[in-house]
């Protein structure tokens, strides 16, 4: 504080302070915004729009989006009363974001990237919340980068909706706004209802709480209308599933053991929230697919927020007080993000390619194009490779699908119903030209009476003219004897 000067007494010199007005108002501070608020999401942004095209491509499930939301909203109301009613929510975003911007691959998985970063903002705020503003930092990120994140974030399908609705459900928890916390987390169990599953991860936090417990019955009552629907098509829906695979449970197994490892010594509070939800919804759905197979890794994919926490606190450097890890052991987590960064830079130019999914529909119609004479029949086998074609109006309906009785949206499904097998058998001996579209070499053939009278007559009526292999398919020509030329 400056003093008065008398006289005799020299005076302190006057220092010019640019920022000092000589109104003497104070200044104004701009509000620093905080980098673990703006980073993941920027990032996951970023790295959603690099490659959303992929090619050019979209494979058999994205298609399915692709034709279901453009019916009309009658015809997917119908639709969800025969199959897929797990995705009927999800079905009818989509349908109101083609309606409003029918912009193609973009419109198609554009709300895959936003959800993915809006996800990655979540994973932060839950990390800030329990470890601070470095965990957040490095949560953030490290949920953007995972690669089965990269994934989802560009494809056309749930998966990175509901990842987002699990995460802000945790964080609402975590803020005891129960009302909020059941709204959300109804929302993102009605875009997949296995995100139900992230319930039990949350008891571990806050089964004390009579709030929670009565949001946690509130959601499940709401789902209850979707699971009785959903349980009558489940054959129908998940019958291509078979068990767990050894590589499935060689996953789980890695998660599990670098999660448990990223847990020792992380403050008990961040421990208690993502450790079960790391594990516990992958776990308990492989166990029941054991008996009833519904596991697939994507149904699941908010689990990787849980993985993403731990790291996140464990490269902020959070120990017990008073523990400080002496040489490598405190640098073992840096050490493993160099050693990955390799793969995970090769995984993520892959993803942002076809060969990255099962099939590329497009592709297999651009071959059909390329194959086909006007008036060609064309056959499906199986039948629910119909799906290749169904998203290419314009060269679907040059063909004659011989074996087709009712179309998708006249039988309210999503693959169309097809003649019995004596009448598919008669319609190909009446086709002088015939396009096969098959699976791969060495896929199982179903036994269906239709799908083995369309192999018996190709083989033993027409010569096979040619086979193009596209990827996840073949398209074969077949021709009446003397006809291939």
């Amino acid at each position: 504080m400056r003093t008065p000067t008398s006289a005799g007494t020299r005076t302190e010199p006057r220092v010019w302070r640019p920022h000092t007005r000589c109104d003497s108002t104070p200044e104004v501070d701009i509000p620093r915004i905080a980098p673990w608020r703006v980073l993941p999401p920027l990032l996951a942004v970023l790295l959603g729009l690099w490659g959303l095209e992929r090619g050019g491509s979209m494979w058999r499930d994205e298609s399915v989006t692709w034709q279901v939301a453009h019916r009309p909203l009658g015809g997917i109301w119908r639709l969800l009363g025969e199959v897929d009613a797990v995705h009927g929510l999800y079905y009818l975003l989509m349908h109101g974001v083609f309606a409003a911007w029918d912009g193609g691959p973009w419109a198609l998985r554009l709300p895959s990237v936003a959800a993915t970063a809006l996800a990655a903002a979540g994973v932060a705020a839950v990390a800030h919340r329990l470890a601070g503003e470095r965990a957040a930092l490095f949560a953030g990120l490290g949920y953007a980068v995972l690669p089965p994140v990269q994934m989802y974030a560009q494809e056309g399908r749930s998966y990175a909706l509901v990842a987002a609705a699990v995460v802000w459900a945790t964080y609402l928890m975590l803020r005891e706004r129960w009302t909020s916390y059941a709204v959300v987390l109804l929302l993102g169990s009605w875009l997949h209802e296995f995100a139900a599953l992230a319930l039990l991860a949350h008891a571990f936090a806050a089964w004390r709480s009579r709030g929670w417990r009565v949001a946690a019955g509130a959601v499940l009552a709401l789902l209850v209308p979707l699971a009785v629907v959903s349980a009558r098509q489940a054959q129908q829906q998940l019958g291509w599933l078979g068990r767990p695979s050894w590589q499935d449970w060689t996953a789980y197994g890695v998660l599990a053991v670098a999660s448990v490892l990223l847990a020792r010594g992380a403050e008990r509070g961040l421990v208690r929230v993502a450790l079960p939800l790391a594990l516990l919804p992958p776990g308990l759905l492989m166990v029941v697919s054991l008996v009833h197979p519904w596991y697939v890794d994507r149904y699941v994919l908010y689990a990787l927020a849980g993985f993403a926490l731990l790291a996140g606190a464990r490269l902020a450097g959070m120990r017990p007080a008073g523990v400080r890890p002496a040489g490598v052991r405190g640098w073992w987590p840096w050490l493993l993000v160099g050693v990955l960064l390799v793969p995970f830079g090769w995984w993520s130019v892959w993803l942002r390619t076809p060969d990255s999914r099962k099939d590329d529909a497009l592709a297999v119609a651009a071959v059909v194009r390329e194959r086909a004479r006007p008036g060609d029949a064309v056959v499906f086998m199986p039948s629910r490779r119909r799906e290749w074609l169904l998203s290419s109006p314009g060269v679907y309906g040059g063909l004659r699908d011989v074996a087709l009785d009712r179309s998708p949206a006249a039988s309210h499904t999503l693959q169309g119903t097809e003649l019995p097998a004596d009448a598919v058998r008669a319609a190909l001996l009446a086709s002088p030209r015939v396009i096969a579209l098959l699976d791969p070499e060495g896929q199982p053939l179903d036994p269906y009476p239709a799908e083995v009278a369309k192999r018996e007559v190709l083989e033993g009526a027409f010569e096979r003219c040619s086979v193009t292999g596209v990827r996840g398919a073949r398209v074969a020509v077949y021709a009446r004897p003397g006809g291939c030329g």
